[in-house]
């Protein structure tokens, strides 16, 4: 039996997830990693994307994460995620209208500091899309 990582997944409010996995694939704000059980240790910013879990070489789970920190070690792969949720959970229709929504919210804003934090919920609905959209393709 291969050696596992053991994955955890904690959103602000609680553990979501801890499970000994094959490899999980994290968004990073460089680009994509993937964590096997004896990965160098690493810190690294998580932007708005998918987490993939995998079993073997199938994905056994998808989580969208709308940003936060990934820190490695060679036994472990913790993610602290602003927000959380099973991409199956994810409802395209909401995403669309909230999308709508927060596009009104940013032309509408009347401060720096108003607009800046439009973009980014709208910059964090798009990705949700995104993701729903990748994963309708396969």
């Amino acid at each position: 039996m291969a050696d596992k990582v053991e994955f955890e997944l904690v959103s602000p409010e609680k553990l979501l997830k801890s499970q000994p996995v094959d490899m999980v694939v994290v968004p990073g704000s460089e680009g994509d990693f993937g964590v096997l059980a004896g990965h160098s240790p690493m810190i690294s910013t998580v932007r708005p994307g998918v987490i993939d879990v995998y079993e073997g070489d199938r994905i056994v789970d998808r989580v969208f994460v709308a940003g936060g920190f990934a820190e490695v070690t060679e036994a472990r792969c913790t993610v602290l995620a602003e927000e959380a949720v099973a991409l199956t959970d994810l409802d395209r229709a909401a995403v669309e209208k909230q999308i709508k929504d927060l596009s009104e919210d940013l032309d509408d804003s009347k401060s720096d500091a108003e607009r800046a934090v439009a973009e980014s919920k709208l910059a964090v609905a798009r990705a949700k899309l995104d993701a729903l959209s990748q994963s309708s393709a396969h």
